[in-house]
């Protein structure tokens, strides 16, 4: 039977219903044929019957190539309409997915096609400046590797068959003994990506907690300026599928180009992370300084804030020169949107939390040992639910990442308040220690974010031969020929009444930050740049 999907709290199912993303295209071109799933840069569009109808043929030219139920196929994409054609063909021959985000270089490539032990990758031939199969074949060995397939990036043609030639689809099985489908790496933060193991029941275990955050609608149209190879893409996908919402598709988030393709379109969701949320922002100043009262997206109701941690004086930045405020969520590639924080939460909510757990997430602030934390005390975050991924690609990887419980150790650390709604304040690796006291990089960057000549920021630990580590501030400033000095910044620090002990002992002022495609810092190329610079 198919489970329904509703807002937290609602009772009541949204739109379609699926156990599957293949279920949900044949469900969704039979409920809304005509209407639109997506529009891209060149204008393009595609219409859900389309859609539906591409999948086959493009299924039925794989199936021709040998991929059938349980072959292992990546795939290295941009923001494409046949991003979501290959997904959704692949969806419907039972294919294990992996997909790869266009940013992975020969590195990150060679070690997940091998650990993944893919069968087929399907890449452009070249985008944006990289030869993507010279970039394949130079990171496996010689001779070796899956069988690949190139798409031209001006004609995008996927192979294609009869439909008619097709087997049966999969059969749907119930959600707890569902085959894994999906591999998805992280992003990268860490040494070598891991590969957490999804379903279709786990990716669909999310999407009460998107429809909870947005409360989307058919008439809504989302902006997809992020990766579609993350998992939050594929999430979009299904969201959109349930409610028949549009997506609007950008292959690379370029402000320029990206900001009025999003305005001509009528975008009503846009986001989706703090870097995308800065840009509107600089991009709305800049229009209201040449047209006093003009709009930059007028029909924007809400802007979506995830992956990356978000400034506290966003929110109300936002509502008040753009129209519309921040909602949030928080998750990770292993377990997407845990918690949410909707267009109904206060305003204080609204612009410091991440929201309460989502429907079916049991979410816990712990100390070291597992043991839970009362209110209002830091700890770890650890959850279960419905969207856990089951476990890693390497295994023995599994032990550190689940406790005897059964919860994810999340990695971040964080408090619950009186209300349940969760405040992320660090990554556990993310903690300066300077001369034995711990120091929060992220406490500092919040406050770094209401200085109003500072554009973006980090904070990272150095080391240092006194005191252990020193915390290094690295900002983007909104004019470069007026820069800060680190007197200014520590002074106006000193004013927010930030301990001394916390003061940045550096700076460093950057054209920009070094983020990963899902918007988060890098902050171990920030520490490799800075030693570098030292050591230069």
């Amino acid at each position: 039977m198919a489970s329904s999907v509703g807002a937290a709290g609602a009772g009541e199912a949204v739109g379609l219903e699926g156990r599957g993303l293949w279920e949900l295209v044949e469900r969704r071109a039979a409920a809304t044929p005509g209407s639109l799933l997506g529009i891209d840069e060149r204008g393009r569009s595609l219409r859900f019957d389309e859609f539906a109808d591409a999948a086959r043929r493009v299924a039925a030219g794989l199936a021709a190539r040998g991929v059938t139920e349980g072959t292992v196929v990546a795939w290295q994409l941009p923001t494409w309409l046949e991003s979501m054609v290959l997904a959704a063909a692949l969806a419907r021959l039972g294919a294990c997915q992996v997909p790869l985000i266009p940013s992975y270089r020969a590195r990150e490539v060679g070690f997940i096609l091998r650990e993944a032990a893919a069968q087929m990758v399907v890449v452009p031939t070249a985008w944006h400046g990289v030869d993507y199969p010279r970039l394949v074949s130079g990171s496996l060995a010689a001779g070796g590797g899956p069988e690949m397939v190139t798409l031209d990036p001006d004609e995008r043609s996927l192979p294609e068959g009869d439909p008619s030639s097709l087997p049966p689809p999969p059969v749907v099985v119930a959600q707890e003994d569902q085959p894994v489908r999906w591999l998805y790496y992280t992003s990268g933060t860490t040494a070598s990506p891991k590969g957490a193991r999804h379903t279709d029941a786990t990716l669909l275990g999310a999407v009460p907690g998107m429809i909870a955050l947005l409360e989307p609608t058919a008439a809504d149209r989302n902006s997809m300026v992020f990766p579609f190879a993350h998992i939050g893409g594929m999430l979009w996908l299904l969201t959109g599928l349930m409610v028949g919402s549009t997506h609007l598709l950008a292959e690379a988030f370029d402000p320029a180009t990206t900001i009025p393709m999003l305005a001509a379109n009528g975008v009503t969701l846009a986001g989706t992370g703090t870097p995308f949320n800065l840009a509107y922002l600089q991009a709305q100043r800049e229009l209201a300084a040449r047209e006093p009262g003009a709009r930059l997206f007028p029909e924007v109701r809400l802007f979506m804030s995830g992956a990356a941690p978000k400034p506290p004086s966003l929110h109300a930045q936002l509502r008040g020169e753009c129209g519309a405020g921040i909602v949030s969520s928080y998750g990770m590639t292993e377990a997407p949107i845990l918690t949410y924080c909707g267009p109904h939460a206060p305003d204080d909510r609204r612009a410091r939390t991440e929201g309460r757990a989502g429907p079916g997430v049991d979410l816990r602030i712990t100390d070291p040992g597992g043991a839970p934390l009362p209110a209002g005390q830091e700890g770890e975050v650890r959850v279960r639910g419905p969207q856990v991924c089951r476990g890693y690609v390497d295994p023995a990887l599994d032990a550190e990442a689940f406790d005897p419980q059964g919860y994810l150790r999340t990695g971040d650390l964080g408090a619950l308040d009186a209300g349940g709604y969760l405040t992320i304040t660090g990554r556990l690796k993310d903690v300066i220690i300077r001369n034995g006291e711990n120091i929060s990089a992220k406490e500092i960057e919040d406050l770094l974010f209401l200085h109003p000549r500072v554009r973006d920021a980090a904070v990272v630990g150095l080391p240092d031969p006194r005191t252990g580590e020193r915390a290094c501030a690295v900002v983007v400033v909104d004019d470069p020929s007026d820069p800060l000095t680190l007197g200014d910044l520590t002074g106006f620090l000193r004013a927010r009444d930030l301990m001394v002990q916390k003061l940045p002992e550096q700076l460093e002022l950057v054209d920009e930050l070094p983020r990963n495609p899902a918007g988060k810092v890098l902050k171990q190329d920030l520490r490799s740049r800075l030693a570098d610079e030292k050591e230069g």
